[in-house]
């Protein structure tokens, strides 16, 4: 039988996000695993230029993770408070790259997460999260489409 025991589930606090946890709740008791809830604040000193004093970004960046954190215990508070084994974790970068470095570091043996985000021109630039980790993942991704999921009863 396949054991997983951690479970990551990239969280970017959209709706579409949310309607997720019940699948990850659901297979987290399944296979009695812990849940980490990750959240990755994008790396916003990509995005600056010359015109842009490091120091706007820098507090900009600051209140970015600031409300990451109150989002992150909103979500967590209302959806994964009697979740015995979970983790939190808040994180600034890459949101592909970052979710791909926390599977080894944490050694996750299951990432799920929406198929849902980028759209239009943006999609275009930087493609889909979910494709980024479904091709370099090193350990299977469920990928869920929320538009796809039944309605709630």
């Amino acid at each position: 039988m396949i054991e997983i025991k951690k479970i990551l589930f990239p969280c970017d606090f959209t709706e579409n996000s949310i309607k997720i946890i019940p699948y990850v709740l659901s297979l987290s008791e399944k296979y009695n695993s812990m849940i980490y809830i990750l959240h990755v604040v994008d790396d916003l000193s990509k995005w600056g230029g010359f015109f842009i004093p490091h120091l706007s970004m820098d507090m900009f960046q600051n209140e970015a993770v600031k409300g990451a954190e109150k989002m992150m215990e909103k979500i967590y508070n209302e959806h994964l408070q009697d979740c015995p084994d979970s983790q939190k974790k808040i994180i600034t970068g890459d949101p592909a790259l970052e979710i791909i470095k926390t599977v080894e570091s944490e050694e996750i043996d299951l990432v799920i997460m929406g198929t849902h985000g980028r759209k239009g021109l943006e999609h275009i630039i930087l493609g889909s999260v979910a494709e980024h980790i479904v091709k370099k993942s090193p350990v299977p991704v469920l990928t869920i489409n929320p538009h796809k999921l039944p309605a709630k009863k």
